[in-house]
């Protein structure tokens, strides 16, 4: 798909829009499964997010140095401890305090609208409002170099947010 927007002959009019030095990826549940796998066989992805995706396939000794966040609901997924320490470059890890599987999405906001509870503990936009200043925020830090300290320690305006350190057992 890179190379149809961005290669010589792109197969889109808009294609002039995006700058080839400043391609992330992030994804939900398989999607997010999918980016640390693509930044492995693409160098052009320079960074990557998975909310809440398992990772099917271990990540090699060798590592991936480029920058990477992990966010996602509570939960003992051993593929994301198996794989930390092969993160090796910038990297973070945040657990969602109420947030479900879905709520990465807007399914979870939207199911809410109608009435149906999933259970979860992020009531109206919350976890819309939380994905989407900490995606903001990686992007922004990583594509653009902006200083992001909402990434650097646990802000008071999302107290739901913990920055997990598997070292720490904090996970």
């Amino acid at each position: 798909m890179l190379d149809q927007l961005t290669g010589p002959r792109p197969k889109w009019k808009g294609s002039a829009l995006i700058d080839p030095a400043r391609i992330a990826m992030a994804g939900q549940s398989i999607g997010g499964a999918a980016a640390p796998e693509t930044m492995l066989k693409d160098s052009r992805v320079r960074a990557g997010i998975n909310m809440d995706g398992s990772m099917f396939l271990p990540i090699p000794g060798s590592g991936l140095a480029r920058p990477f966040m992990l966010m996602g609901a509570p939960s003992d997924d051993s593929t994301w401890k198996r794989d930390w320490e092969h993160l090796t470059g910038w990297k973070r890890w945040l657990v969602v305090k109420g947030a479900l599987h879905p709520s990465f999405t807007d399914y979870d906001m939207l199911l809410q609208q109608l009435g149906v509870d999933l259970g979860g503990g992020l009531k109206e936009t919350r976890s819309m409002d939380i994905t989407r200043k900490y995606v903001a925020a990686f992007f922004d830090l990583q594509l653009r170099g902006k200083p992001q300290p909402l990434l650097d320690k646990p802000s008071p305006r999302y107290p739901e947010v913990r920055f997990c350190a598997p070292s720490a057992r904090n996970c």
